[in-house]
């Protein structure tokens, strides 16, 4: 079963009507117990940093998500689930990420058009088995103001003013900041390559 975290994310039922058309079996889940006994997390995510990170306080699953990512549980973070991972955002300075990843997601740069809204390409996605079967530079939709940065985890680049991570893989650790659930085709060929690993 895959656990989606319902926390409020404004993208929930599109990543829902996506698994629905591809014929995975989910549940919502908003505590701990939920996702305890999921096989596969997923963490969506429109909106605020920091509201995100209260959210997930608030449901006391902060310490969980952790423990199941940390047991080899798979995990897919969409979005702001991506930047989730990293430590902190200066969207919210006060808050803090899952820190599963070092560093800081940064403002696109002043001269940039934010949010960065609308279809752009994928760079360097060649290994990446979340891109499996899936054209490397493929265009998939993206809606950020914020962007994380590149580490060794990095899968695949998008450049928007700078190169930032717009796929992160890890071991059973997966990240997209782009929206799947936005994406046609190629989107849902993101969530179907996640949902058979």
């Amino acid at each position: 079963m895959i656990a989606i975290v319902d926390y409020g994310a404004g993208n929930l039922r599109s990543v829902e009507n996506t698994l629905a058309e591809i014929g995975a079996a989910y549940t919502l889940v908003s505590d701990a117990a939920g996702l305890r006994d999921a096989r596969k997390i997923i963490l969506p995510g429109v909106g605020h940093f920091g509201q995100m990170m209260r959210a997930l306080d608030e449901m006391r699953v902060r310490d969980t998500l952790l423990e199941r990512i940390r047991a080899g549980v798979l995990f897919l973070g969409i979005c702001l689930g991506l930047q989730a991972l990293f430590e902190r955002s200066e969207e919210a300075p006060e808050a803090r990420g899952l820190g599963l990843y070092e560093g800081t997601v940064r403002r696109f740069p002043a001269g940039s058009r934010v949010p960065h809204m609308g279809w752009n390409q994928l760079a360097g996605g060649e290994a990446s088995r979340l891109l499996a079967g899936l054209d490397p530079h493929a265009f998939v939709y993206f809606a950020h103001s914020y962007y994380a940065p590149t580490i060794p985890q990095t899968a695949a680049i998008c450049n928007y003013s700078l190169p930032y991570t717009a796929v992160l893989e890890s071991g059973n650790t997966f990240g997209v900041q782009f929206h799947p659930e936005k994406s046609g085709p190629a989107g849902l060929r993101v969530v179907r390559n996640f949902v058979e690993l």
